[in-house]
């Protein structure tokens, strides 16, 4: 663990310094702030900053494209959770990649599921040209960002500020115009639908930028702009005196402290990620100390179900036990979902909905058990029915993958396809329909069986079809390559865990009528 968590360290380390010295100093040159410098200045003095999607794309353009040019987040904003996009501009002078627009649109998810304010700092050059085909069409193009701000302002009325602190271009000026406050910087920014350039080949007129749509020409004649600021730093206290204006938000418990420390969590997993480990050790170093209570501790043990605290606000936890676990019906392999624990899952959450109880998911599932008896048992109808109860729960779900994530299992436990709040990831974490054996197994099976019972050896070409079988499910089920698709929304330091799941559950407790996104979107 303590060598998955260097080596993630200094990949995200990396991804920090976006384009790279050369860049930053431009920017500075150019008399702005980088994008992590301004979130740095507009959050609270030593308030967490809670970064969604750094390592999106980080393996895709040959390394050009860190963070996918926009920095996405939540954190706090005198004293209020809020989130935060704000573009890159020394990535390609904050273009838009593909991935720009997931990261986008994921932020303004979490600030429409979780009712908390955003704020956006743009500085983008627009959309990047030759990558456009997987940016401006489809449903999930950029346009989806403009449908959420419009369904933000108009229907749900979560707050949106944006402060155009460099150019904001095209298609992407819809963003602040969209927005309830729109901010500018003088001297700096721009806000047009065409650059001179493109107003020249145009329609012929020649203009310059600051005349086109810079600060002033938007506060004064186009009105468009709400206020004008005289430099980034003046821009940044602007945004954080409208947090001023908004009601004080609730001071969350911290809650008793957890019974172990969480140095611990270093040693509690194994080097071979298929061997047993105590989940009751992860839960003592990462929950409060007081009100713990497991529900049905004896019956379907391997997975557990509890009452408990997190920073002192009372939650619903479901965690898979792994190893081999005695039962009254007889021995049980933890990990697997079983009929009755599958049933014992349903029960829990629809009585956590009832009592409005949100709920966290530890993940380390294999999948649901197969064969006759399983199958006699009904294992689909309860399966099913655990995957119907969590999905139409609409009580926060957060999500903590700590390693196995796999088959129709990752589903009932409030995978990522069923909209939870948020979902986090240990850089143990192993997100796929199989292991690497067992794909090996599904899809050359057949063909070693018949060799083995003609007992002819088995080809080089099948030896290397076999290993690169085993070399893709090794590279897609390493945490990083999840974590650079967006299936988690962060990869988190397990000693963080107890940290970050608690500022997640605070986001995700400040909406109080809380609906499926599906439908708030509709």
């Amino acid at each position: 663990m303590r060598q998955l968590v260097e080596s993630l360290q200094e990949l995200e380390d990396r991804l920090r310094q976006g384009g790279g010295p050369a860049k930053i100093e431009k920017q500075h040159r150019d008399g702005k702030l980088t994008a992590r410098e301004r979130i740095a200045q507009l959050l609270d003095p030593g308030a967490m900053f809670l970064e969604v999607g750094l390592l999106i794309a980080h393996d895709k353009y040959d390394g050009q494209a860190p963070a996918a040019g926009v920095v996405t987040g939540l954190g706090k904003i005198e004293g209020h959770p809020a989130v935060i996009v704000a573009n890159d501009a020394t990535v390609k002078a904050g273009a838009w990649w593909p991935e720009t627009i997931t990261k986008i649109l994921r932020a303004q998810e979490i600030a429409m599921r979780n009712r908390v304010p955003i704020v956006y700092l743009v500085d983008s050059a627009g959309v990047n040209l030759p990558l456009q085909d997987g940016i401006f069409p489809g449903q999930y193009g950029a346009a989806r960002i403009f449908y959420y701000n419009s369904l933000m302002r108009r229907r749900l009325h979560v707050p949106q500020i944006a402060a155009v602190m460099g150019p904001c271009i095209a298609g992407g000026a819809y963003l602040p115009a969209l927005s309830d406050v729109i901010i500018m910087v003088e001297g700096t920014s721009f806000m047009g639908l065409g650059g001179p350039n493109l107003v020249k080949g145009a329609v012929g007129q020649v203009v310059d930028a600051e005349s086109l749509g810079g600060a002033r020409m938007h506060t004064s004649s186009s009105g468009v702009a709400h206020f004008t600021a005289k430099d980034d730093a003046a821009c940044l206290e602007l945004i954080r005196q409208k947090f001023r204006s908004m009601p004080a938000p609730q001071v969350p418990s911290k809650g008793a402290s957890p019974p172990k420390p969480a140095e611990g969590l270093y040693d509690l997993m194994p080097p071979d990620h298929r061997l047993p480990y105590n989940m009751e050790d992860a839960i003592e170093r990462i929950f409060d100390g007081d009100d713990y209570l497991e529900f049905q501790p004896n019956y379907a043990p391997e997975l557990l179900c509890a009452e408990a605290k997190l920073a002192g606000r009372p939650v619903g936890l479901i965690a898979n036990r792994r190893g081999f676990l005695k039962t009254e019906a007889g021995p049980r392999i933890g990990g697997i979902v079983y009929t009755e624990s599958a049933r014992k899952v349903s029960y829990f959450v629809e009585n956590a909905q009832r009592n409005n109880l949100p709920l966290v998911y530890f993940q380390d599932v294999s999948g649901f058990m197969v064969g006759v008896d399983a199958e006699r048992e009904g294992i689909i109808r309860a399966g099913a029915e655990m995957v119907e109860t969590m999905a139409c729960a609409t009580v926060p779900k957060i999500v903590l993958t700590i390693n196995h994530a796999s088959g129709a299992g990752y589903y009932a436990m409030a995978g990522q396809g069923f909209d939870p709040n948020f979902t986090f990831g240990w850089p143990t974490a192993r997100i796929g329909v199989m292991e690497g054996d067992s794909a090996v197994q599904a899809v050359h099976g057949p063909e070693l069986e018949k060799l083995k019972s003609s007992g002819r050896p088995i080809p080089d070409d099948l030896k290397e079809r076999i290993e690169k079988t085993r070399a893709d499910y090794d590279r897609w089920l390493d945490a990083r390559y999840a974590a650079a698709r967006g299936h988690v929304d962060a990869l988190i330091d397990p000693l963080e865990t107890r940290r970050v799941l608690s500022f997640a559950l605070e986001v995700a407790s400040t909406n109080l009528r809380p609906e499926h996104l599906v439908l708030e979107t509709l």
